[in-house]
């Protein structure tokens, strides 16, 4: 089975609490993606984790100790500034390893990539998860929008398979309703494989000798219902999504 690297998906909470005259702050760290881990590894996938503090951290900063770490690459809900403004060029204006430069290499390379969205993925909220101004614009198998991308669905809109491939044929065609995802818009030599509310939700294609997809929506709560959660096709999309990434042929 393959080795997953999943990047983000954490961040803190300051919360303001008002009593009366007095106030106090509590803060408190998250993270998301549980079932995401969770429905990989009972899978048999190695599951490594760095969350969005640890980035600058973290993250190898080369394609090749990418490749020794994982196949596949799972980005999600973490903008682009994280990896592009570590404190040593914000605030201190040094040089540094182009982190974004390794994940498009460490593709081309052979390896996998994903984003899955969010309010900071792709464009994002206020536009400012910023991915369609780096490397990963021609990575990726779809052309992000320079605007705040986001498409709330508050009642709920079931996702429709929209064409046959290996990573979706065995999957019910019925898909718990999802409450939003970011607005992207297919690359023309790339397969969109499901869509909601006529929107590209899994689009996938390639890049020099390395598989790339986009999930436009989330892979927790929010826009993730819990019957998204709890569907039976849940862990097996990831699973086979991981799979195809990392180029295994799928039965």
């Amino acid at each position: 089975m393959s080795r997953v690297l999943l990047v983000g998906e954490s961040w803190f909470v300051h919360s303001i609490h008002q009593k009366g005259f007095d106030t106090f702050t509590s803060s408190e760290y998250e993270e998301g993606g549980a079932e995401f881990v969770a429905a990989l590894e009972e899978r048999g996938h190695d599951v490594t984790r760095i969350p969005s503090h640890r980035i600058e951290f973290d993250l190898p900063a080369s394609a090749a100790e990418l490749a020794a770490l994982a196949d596949v690459i799972v980005i999600s809900d973490v903008g682009a500034n994280t990896f592009q403004l570590p404190p040593a060029v914000f605030s201190h204006s040094r040089p540094v390893d182009d982190a974004i430069g390794a994940l498009a290499e460490f593709t081309a390379a052979g390896g996998g990539l994903v984003m899955i969205g969010g309010y900071l993925s792709f464009s994002g909220i206020d536009a400012k998860a910023r991915w369609g101004r780096t490397a990963l614009a021609d990575v990726l198998p779809v052309r992000i929008l320079d605007r705040d991308d986001r498409i709330e669905l508050p009642s709920g809109v079931d996702p429709l398979v929209s064409q046959p491939h290996p990573i979706v044929d065995p999957l019910d065609p019925c898909w718990p309703a999802l409450l939003g995802l970011n607005e992207l818009v297919a690359k023309p030599d790339a397969d969109v494989l499901a869509t909601v509310a006529e929107h590209p939700l899994l689009v996938v294609g390639t890049h020099g000798a390395g598989r790339t997809a986009a999930f436009s929506s989330d892979l927790a709560p929010h826009w993730a219902t819990p019957a998204f959660l709890a569907w039976p096709g849940y862990g097996e999309l990831f699973d086979r999504l991981v799979r195809w990434l990392s180029q295994e042929e799928l039965a």
